[in-house]
């Protein structure tokens, strides 16, 4: 029941091992003219572990992150890290934030302000939040999961308690990515004190499930959902890979920080609309997500989410009643109709802009639907 306050202070000779490994990397061979067809091109992550040696600096972005008060507490048995910035407002709603894979809770840097103190981001004051952001169990300085189990359904569990023992029997939730997936759990989980939840990146409503929800789409949505399963099946193969075979690929991405980044990085490159095949995100940004979970040994143990979120079933769970926003940035491949199968969705906003990691991409656009979806529900 005890929480702990924390702040990351990484020993300088594990920073020093890092750059000491990256500078050794034993580079590959590729093929000549392929480009990204084949997975991450190597001239481009050369660029990016040469910055990552002389240009990224840690110690700023670790200041950074100890600059949001930080906590840890132990929940059915595993340690769970979390951000705990609370409002200046006195009636600030409690809001609890997921991030998904390969992501920290880093990614929440920049909303964090605008959530809890929008008065000072010329702002309304009314739309204040408490904001609560934990590490996933296995991700980072929520440090690895110690047994089986850790799917969506025992994360949303986890949430509720977390959330009871911070004196919040009122909040809302909000999540991308696999938060798209545990947010909508918690209302399950604990529909009586979620009051809404708002999701972005909603990675299980692409595709049908089968015969009957094809019946379900027009014309339009089931040439959407066509595209959507040849894009997965074109970039699913790190999915399958964790899913299925996680350790195998643990004992690379522990010991190569330079393998490590190209494992994260295609994902991030992957959700690209333009094409470009480019980062997403600011590279300081990706390299602090990377960084976080090399110094902290955790790659293996967050691919293994992949495995828990399989043994958990990708069905469609019936909705829990709770009103549900979705913000459907550039490049995501939500269908609304399929969306509703699992969850009573009464906000849904589309974007020419941003991407599938809006809080790095689309910060005050995130923000603005945040506030828009919860201010009837306050």
């Amino acid at each position: 029941m005890e929480i702990v306050p924390f702040s990351v202070d990484i020993p300088q000779p594990d920073l020093d091992d890092l750059r000491d490994r990256l500078t050794r990397t034993r580079w590959p061979d590729e093929l000549p003219g392929v480009g990204w067809d084949y997975g991450v091109a190597r001239s481009h992550l050369r660029d990016l572990v040469a910055y990552w040696i002389d240009g990224y600096d840690w110690r700023f972005h670790e200041a950074r992150l100890n600059r949001v008060p930080q906590f840890t507490t132990a929940i059915d048995g595993q340690t769970v890290h979390f951000l705990h910035a609370r409002s200046p407002e006195p009636d600030a709603l409690p809001l609890i934030i997921t991030h998904g894979w390969p992501s920290t809770v880093c990614d929440f840097l920049d909303i964090i302000g605008p959530l809890t103190d929008p008065r000072s981001h010329d702002a309304d004051p009314a739309d204040a939040f408490h904001v609560v952001a934990p590490s996933v169990p296995g991700f980072a300085f929520s440090g690895p999961t110690r047994e089986k189990g850790w799917g969506s359904n025992r994360v949303a569990r986890t949430w509720a308690e977390l959330m009871r023992r911070l004196g919040y029997a009122r909040y809302g939730a909000q999540g991308g990515d696999f938060g798209s997936i545990v947010s909508p759990e918690l209302g399950r989980v604990a529909p009586d004190a979620v009051i809404g939840v708002h999701v972005n990146a909603l990675v299980n409503a692409s595709a049908p499930a089968g015969p009957d929800e094809l019946d379900l789409l027009s014309d339009a949505e089931r040439e959407q959902a066509r595209a959507n399963r040849a894009w997965w099946q074109a970039r699913s193969g790190y999915a399958t890979q964790m899913a299925t075979r996680p350790q195998t690929v643990a004992y690379a991405l522990n010991d190569s920080p330079a393998g490590q980044l190209a494992w994260n990085l295609e994902w991030f490159v992957d959700h690209d609309p333009t094409r470009t095949r480019q980062p997403l995100a600011d590279r300081d940004a990706v390299l602090t997500n990377v960084t976080a979970l090399w110094l902290t040994s955790t790659a293996g143990s967050a691919a293994r989410m992949y495995r828990e979120l399989t043994a958990d079933g990708w069905g469609r769970p019936a909705p829990s009643g709770v009103p549900t926003g979705v913000a459907k940035f550039l490049g995501d491949r939500a269908i609304r109709r399929l969306a509703e199968l699992s969850n009573t969705v009464t906000h849904w906003s589309e974007f020419d802009t941003g991407g599938h990691f809006a809080s790095l991409q689309a910060p005050d656009l995130l923000v603005t639907d945040i506030r828009a979806f919860f201010r009837s529900l306050r």
